[in-house]
């Protein structure tokens, strides 16, 4: 015995939320209903690396989503008789990254190519253009990405589904207004999105002054005028040996020489620095003794401080964590940590010691080494791009080796002049306040896109024409579609 189908007005009440479930008050011609109601979200493939080539159809797979740049540029490619029309992607198409690292991540295929979805790669389509405005499909899933995301991570591992997504309340205007409210977003959201670009440009042009002053401050022309001022300081060479005298377990030879200062000496950091220094004995220390405790998102990759260290008990860190002391340099080693420009000096630490990220190499330098100098220098473009090159294994989990630290050149000035430096550069990129100024910019930026996205799925863009038949309506024209 077939099923019974139901009814439009049974569909209809399946649909809508009663007055307890709405959120809040919308125009009184718009109308709550579930999302699922009027969208849905299809999944991709398993397609088969051993079929991926050169040539054929491109494979959207979750790294290449990509917000508004999602395209197949980079895309894998398989072979024409694997076209499957039910995972077609087209322009304009909305997906959704379902799993893994970045789910929940969205994008907008711009490609005029036709391509393929690939397994965990969700495309979230509307029923009908009769009913739903594609944009304003777009931008009401960008503006849930948050609810859609804790969602998301409700379980042991993230996981976006099609009855996740589907179930999202959403108050339906109606078409015509659907129109007007995402063009107006689009307009608003595009001025943002222009500041945001002006910022970015702003950021390049100021990344580059600032690796021009690192270069000249490393090559000694910062500091020209004091070292002729001060003839009689003792020589990178006379501190190489002292601080080799010091640290007696090194056995490295010395590189040579490059384009500095007659009175500087280049080394291997190796020699001068200890890196991943042993671990010091804590037999007195309590097992509930307050520690400090320093995860990677606590490091700043734009400024290169730690703005929020934590407090652990000793007996939950002792043990699987990195320790180092008051003044080390930490340097974030995992990829993209490092590019970033993880790197921070540890300061103010709880009874002069602490733990951390088990991702950071540790840099101890002696009284004749200024620590700072020596932040400044792996903080450096040129550093972090040298070391990028010789990061090892696999992809998404790569690192620095130990080695590469250990043999890397250092251009060492005497201790007086280091200090020197040190103010210098302080001195310049203090009164340059512009990181601090682009972040809190940027900041407002998107709490203004927030509150434009916010106040259009209220209704209360401008937008609302009370005398357009109410969303009601529509919806029963295409729920009537449904049951023929």
């Amino acid at each position: 015995m077939s099923k019974k189908k139901k009814t439009v007005n049974e569909l209809l009440e399946e649909a809508k939320l009663s007055e307890e479930e709405q959120p809040y008050e919308v125009p009184q011609n718009w109308l709550w209903i579930t999302f699922g109601t009027v969208a849905k979200l299809f999944n991709g493939y398993a397609f088969k690396s051993s079929d991926y080539q050169e040539e054929g159809i491109p494979i959207i797979r979750i790294s290449d989503i990509s917000g508004e740049n999602t395209s197949s540029k980079n895309a894998v490619r398989v072979p024409p008789h694997l076209y499957n029309e039910k995972f077609l992607i087209k322009k304009d198409d909305l997906l959704i990254a379902m799993s893994g690292a970045t789910t929940g991540k969205t994008g907008v295929y711009n490609s005029e190519e036709l391509a393929l979805q690939n397994q965990r790669v969700g495309k979230i389509k509307e029923i009908s253009h009769k009913i739903l405005y594609s944009l304003f499909m777009k931008y009401f899933v960008f503006y849930n990405s948050k609810q859609i995301l804790k969602r998301a991570y409700g379980g042991a591992q993230p996981n976006i589904s099609g009855s996740l997504i589907e179930q999202l309340n959403i108050a339906l205007p109606p078409l015509e207004e659907q129109k007007r409210i995402a063009d107006k977003v689009e307009r608003l959201i595009s001025k943002i999105d222009e500041a945001k670009q002006l910022i970015e440009e702003a950021k390049e042009t100021f990344e580059l002054r600032q690796a021009a002053i690192l270069d000249k401050a490393f090559r000694g022309e910062l500091t020209k005028k004091w070292r002729e001022q001060n003839s009689n300081v003792e020589s990178g060479f006379l501190l190489q040996k002292k601080i080799i005298s010091e640290l007696k377990d090194k056995n490295i030879e010395v590189i040579n020489e490059k384009e500095i200062p007659a009175t500087w000496k280049v080394v291997k950091m190796g020699e001068v620095v200890q890196v991943n220094p042993k671990k010091k004995k804590l037999e007195d220390v309590p097992e509930e003794q307050i520690c400090t405790f320093i995860p990677m998102p606590a490091v700043s990759d734009k400024t290169g401080e730690i703005e929020a260290p934590e407090e652990r008990e000793y007996s939950k860190v002792k043990k699987g964590y990195t320790f180092f002391e008051e003044n080390d340099v930490l340097f974030a080693k995992i990829t993209p940590c490092m590019e970033n420009g993880k790197a921070a000096i540890a300061k103010n630490l709880k009874n002069g010691f602490g733990f951390g990220s088990t991702e950071f190499h540790v840099l101890r330098t002696s009284e004749c080494i200024n620590e700072t100098y020596i932040h400044y220098f792996v903080r450096s473009k040129k550093f972090r791009l040298e070391a990028k090159r010789e990061m090892t294994g696999a992809v998404g989990q790569q690192r620095v080796p130990k080695e590469f630290l250990i043999n890397y050149p250092l251009p060492l000035p005497p201790k007086e002049e280091q200090d020197v430096i040190v103010r210098t550069l302080s001195e310049i990129f203090s009164k340059d306040h512009f990181v601090e100024q682009s972040l809190h910019i940027e900041s407002k930026l998107e709490l203004i896109k927030q509150s434009i996205l916010s106040k259009a799925f209220r209704g209360e863009l401008g937008t609302n024409n009370p005398s357009e038949e109410n969303s009601i309506e529509l919806l029963k024209a295409i729920l009537q579609e449904q049951v023929k």
